[in-house]
């Protein structure tokens, strides 16, 4: 089953470039795959016309930046997570950091009746990455 398809991005050389986008639709895949944490199944991917596999990996990573998404989160529900960091936060507060970090619209659009009550698991292994 294919990950992404007809995917083309063209990123200029010089400039900052962030993607943004719904959780899971693929964002650090992108970055993973030009960083060549993995290589395309089918397909190429090119860095000034030169195929990705023939440059030299350290050469590229060192031009090339990836800061990645390694949650810090306990085994617990979304509301006990933030609670270790102000035990005292009301339930408005706690929504308003959660719409401040962008995370409110899948909090409540993807999680369902639970929201904030949703038990992340080991390291938020129950949600993507996003």
């Amino acid at each position: 089953m294919p990950v992404m398809k007809d995917l083309c991005l063209t990123i200029e050389g010089g400039k900052t470039t962030a993607l943004v986008g719904p959780s899971g639709s693929g964002k650090s895949t992108v970055i993973q795959m030009l960083e060549r944490f993995y290589d395309p199944d089918s397909g190429e991917i090119t860095l000034d016309g030169k195929d990705l596999k023939t440059i030299n990996l350290n050469s590229m990573r060192q031009v090339i930046g990836y800061v990645g998404q390694e949650p810090v989160l306990f085994n617990t529900t979304i509301r006990e997570n933030m609670k270790f960091a102000k035990a005292d936060a009301t339930e408005e507060e706690m929504i308003e950091a959660l719409k401040a970090a962008n995370a409110w619209s899948f909090i409540t659009g993807k999680l369902g009746e639970k929201g904030i009550d949703t038990h992340v698991g080991a390291s938020g292994g129950q949600l993507s990455g996003g």
